[in-house]
């Protein structure tokens, strides 16, 4: 960045809205990074993003390992990642946790799911989750249903559809304008600063349609993680 001076810079970040980005299943915060790389980068310029790792090293081969060199960090998969943020989200809406920290303002799922333990259902999914958010489903993707399932949580979700499986698709013309005008929607939905390092957070009337982005062209698409055999797993119970 020409003519920004590292205090410049490290002031222009500190105004961006900051966005946790969970990795997938044996892999890692840079393969995330990798992965979302590959959007639009204009989609996510005005947000700071973090992608760290697991705290858990993983143990034996991955099925990532001629994809992209180790090491590797186990924590959640990026559907395990996305299903805890929305119950998160949830929970802290709710006044049940995070009531120190302003409200999070949206959610990016890719393959995220509902956890299924019906003490969690009863708190966590009983009234809509009023936080934007969207969804990435699979049209293969072993999670689809699941999936489907989490969106029917959220007040007017935005749902972008591909034709590939578990996996962080590439996007094509149509989707980058929709995940575009949905980041600055969030933008939109400003922050007023009532007082000098106080944040009052502004919150937008949800549109009544859930929108869909159907990605028709396969080509557009591109499994940048390998489809994982999941062997034994199922969703979060």
């Amino acid at each position: 960045m020409d003519g920004v001076n590292g205090l410049e810079k490290k002031e222009m970040n500190s105004k961006k809205l900051k966005v946790l980005c969970l990795h997938g299943f044996r892999t890692g915060g840079s393969f995330l990074r990798k992965q979302i790389g590959k959007w639009d980068p204009s989609i996510f310029q005005d947000f700071l993003l973090d992608f760290p790792d697991g705290i858990f090293l993983a143990g034996g081969k991955s099925d990532i390992e001629d994809i992209y060199p180790p090491p590797y960090f186990e924590w959640f998969q990026f559907n395990k990642g996305a299903t805890l943020s929305a119950l998160l989200i949830s929970y802290q809406a709710k006044g049940k946790i995070l009531k120190d920290h302003p409200p999070i303002k949206f959610l990016v799922s890719i393959s995220g799911c509902k956890f299924r333990d019906p003490k969690i259902c009863d708190i966590a999914y009983k009234d809509p989750i009023k936080v934007k958010s969207v969804h990435f489903i699979g049209d293969k993707d072993w999670l689809r249903q699941p999936s489907e399932e989490l969106t029917a949580a959220f007040d007017s979700p935005l749902i972008l559809r591909h034709p590939q499986g578990h996996t962080v698709p590439r996007l094509d013309e149509i989707n980058v304008k929709n995940l575009s005008e949905w980041t600055r929607s969030i933008l939109k939905s400003s922050i007023t600063y009532d007082a000098p390092g106080v944040e009052t957070w502004k919150t937008e009337a949800n549109n009544a349609n859930i929108k869909q982005a159907v990605v028709a062209d396969p080509k557009s698409m591109e499994a940048t993680d390998s489809e994982l055999p999941m062997k034994g797993m199922s969703p979060p119970r």
